[in-house]
């Protein structure tokens, strides 16, 4: 009986502009709208754990992981929620 090995390519989502994270460490994508969000954000860097990748666009999504840093998108939180989920797992 053969095992597949998952190669580490295939498990990095694409969050805008040609930049990519692990799939597996994502923890939470929210909208930045929210104060508590700002607030995040704002200690996020105050900490050195910002990352900011929305190639000087507007923030549409905050993703959060689970080494605790930050990433910051300029892609909607649905969008990479669908990209984050295959296709055929979604369906069920």
């Amino acid at each position: 009986m053969s095992r597949e090995i998952e190669s580490p390519i295939s498990q990095l989502l694409n969050i805008g502009y040609g930049n990519v994270i692990a799939a597996q460490r994502v923890v939470a994508i929210v909208s930045p709208q929210s104060a508590p969000m700002r607030r995040l954000r704002e200690e996020a860097s105050q900490r050195g754990k910002l990352i900011d990748a929305t190639q000087g666009r507007r923030t549409r999504s905050i993703i959060v992981t689970d080494s605790d840093h930050v990433v910051l998108s300029a892609i909607n939180p649905e969008t990479i929620a669908t990209r984050l989920v295959p296709e055929s797992e979604s369906q069920r």
